[in-house]
């Protein structure tokens, strides 16, 4: 039987047509929602913030003195390592074989000469291109503000796993199910400017490993036919075919994670029974000049029901910051 990856329908997709959307719609915030109005005797809950256990403002100022400087330098910070066993999960990841996720990390950020980036005085970013396999890709993301720290892992498995793919990673992190744009807005904004840079392909399988050291799915809740107020609009063919590759990608990864565990040096299984089934349900259904949206609709509640998280609605209007 065929692997997954060669079953599910992968295309490819228009990267500079779809950076710049995305960048168009990182750089803004959704309007505050409403405040709900909270019993007396019974006040609401507050809800819990998606990054935890952050990191004192004092312990990330040294960083600073790094900008500009190669990034290998500061990778050889004893100061910074110590740091980083705090953010990096305590996992074994697949790289070509498997390893701890923070040896992967080491081998794609370890030696890096580009420079240690600091935007507006808060966010730093720390990436590397030296993957000695695979295209490895790493980045490391601070918000020295709010004490935040996150990384992110990018390489091409060869195994017939969902491919290429980019796996976001933080001790900070609790939750298991988890979109685009729940993510802080600073990260989301530099992600995409990393990925432009690093040659990373706008829409791609997507997971995410919290605190527990497995992997799930981050979900593309990207809404590639949105555009901002006076601009030309995509063409619709084209934005809504990439909205399709963009959900196919987030089932593709949901299943895999499905058929292996959510374990974070998963390998590649073969497409269940059930999986052929319902793609043979999809097709009969999807047909005539609605196929895209019906195909999309249809992808979205499957990879939603694989995950085992509430759906996450499309954002057809600027990112959220993260709640």
């Amino acid at each position: 039987m065929p692997s997954l990856a060669r079953i599910l329908f992968f295309p490819k997709v228009a990267p500079a047509r779809a950076f710049l959307v995305r960048l168009a719609v990182a750089g803004a915030v959704l309007a505050p929602m409403g405040v709900a109005q909270q019993n007396q005797s019974a006040p609401a809950a507050q809800a819990v913030p998606l990054l935890q256990n952050s990191i004192a403002a004092d312990r990330l100022i040294f960083l600073t003195g790094y900008a500009g400087r190669p990034a290998r330098d500061l990778l050889k910070d004893k100061t910074f390592g110590r740091l980083m066993k705090e953010v990096i999960p305590t996992t074994m990841y697949h790289y070509g074989r498997d390893m701890s996720l923070d040896h992967a990390v080491d081998n794609v950020m370890g030696g890096s000469k580009l420079p240690v980036l600091l935007r507006d005085g808060r966010y730093l970013i720390v990436n590397g291109e030296q993957g000695p396999y695979l295209r490895g890709r790493g980045l490391y993301w601070f918000d020295l503000q709010e004490g935040i720290a996150l990384g992110g892992f990018y390489f091409t498995p060869t195994n017939g796993e969902p491919s290429p793919t980019l796996t976001i990673y933080s001790n900070q992190l609790k939750e298991t199910a988890l979109a685009m744009s729940e993510l802080p807005q600073g990260f989301v904004q530099d992600l995409y400017q990393w990925e432009a840079t690093a040659k990373v392909p706008p829409v791609s399988p997507r997971y995410f490993i919290p605190a527990d050291g497995r992997k799930y799915v981050l979900v593309h809740d990207e809404d590639y036919c949105w555009h901002p107020e006076n601009t030309p609009a995509p063409r619709q063919d084209a934005c809504q075919e990439e909205n399709a590759q963009a959900a196919e990608a987030d089932l593709n990864a949901a299943y895999f994670m499905k058929e292996t565990h959510n374990q974070a040096n998963a390998t590649a299984w073969m497409v269940g029974r059930d999986q052929m089934v319902w793609l043979q349900v999809r097709a009969r259904s999807c047909v005539g000049p609605d196929r895209l949206a019906c195909q999309i609709r249809m992808t979205r509640e499957r990879t939603w029901k694989l995950i085992g998280g509430p759906p996450r609605p499309t954002r057809p209007q600027p990112m959220q910051a993260s709640r």
